[in-house]
């Protein structure tokens, strides 16, 4: 598995999301953090990234 280097903050960040939002994705998706500066696989990522943008969409 890669990773992507993207954080849990800097994808908050990235897609103006709340970070708690985020962090509440990982714990509903399984995705495992310790903190919000960890730095993601590349699949975790992709999920949490579909989920926002699922959720921007109004889905």
């Amino acid at each position: 598995m890669g990773f992507a280097d993207l954080s849990i903050a800097e994808i908050a960040e990235d897609y103006n999301f709340p970070l708690e939002e985020v962090c509440r994705l990982c714990d509903k998706l399984g995705i495992a953090y310790k903190t919000p500066q960890t730095r993601l696989a590349l699949e975790d990522a992709k999920a949490i990234i579909a989920e926002i943008l699922r959720f921007s969409a109004g889905e």
